[in-house]
């Protein structure tokens, strides 16, 4: 490697350390257990996990930089272990994977929702005020369709009797 290069590097890695510990300051100032009481459940659940992570990961790569095997080490699993935590975490604030399977269950809805109002005086009334004007509709629908096809059999009737009427006036005029 050239030495510029090295030096560059160098100074990239003081800057990155220097902002590192600026975003750290908040968390080092106060305890961890104070700082995650602030927190809402699910964001101290996250918080935890990142400094496990973090800890973790830290001895992961003093591991590595010491020329320990450290996929061999415990640490490695306690990576695994922890970034399977972040896996649930994820599940949690994103239940959207779960959900595209899911379909409404229209009868079982209808139920609970009958259910729940059963007893409603109000709504029992205008339930049933709407289910006597629904059989009404049905009932002169049905006398309308009825009187219909008996007007349509007195036609064929009369089309047929006409029918029968004039082929036997015609045959009797030959």
């Amino acid at each position: 490697m050239d030495k510029t290069n090295v030096l560059s590097l160098i100074e990239q890695l003081d800057d990155e350390i220097d902002n590192l510990e600026e975003s750290l300051a908040p968390l080092v100032k106060t305890a961890l257990s104070e700082t995650a009481s602030k927190l809402p459940l699910l964001d101290k659940a996250k918080l935890y996990v990142l400094v496990t992570y973090a800890i973790e990961s830290i001895l992961f790569s003093y591991l590595r930089l010491n020329g320990v095997q450290a996929r061999a080490h415990p640490v490695f699993t306690e990576l695994t272990r922890v970034k399977q935590y972040f896996e649930k975490i994820k599940l949690v604030e994103n239940p959207v994977g779960k959900r595209e399977n899911l379909s409404v269950d229209k009868g079982a809805a209808s139920r609970i929702i009958k259910a729940g109002l059963s007893g409603n005086d109000k709504y029992d009334l205008e339930k049933a005020e709407r289910q006597a004007k629904e059989r009404a509709r049905a009932h002169i629908k049905f006398e309308q369709l009825s009187e219909r096809m008996k007007q349509e059999e007195i036609s064929k009737k009369r089309k047929a009797d006409n029918n029968t009427v004039s082929s036997t006036s015609d045959s009797e005029s030959d």
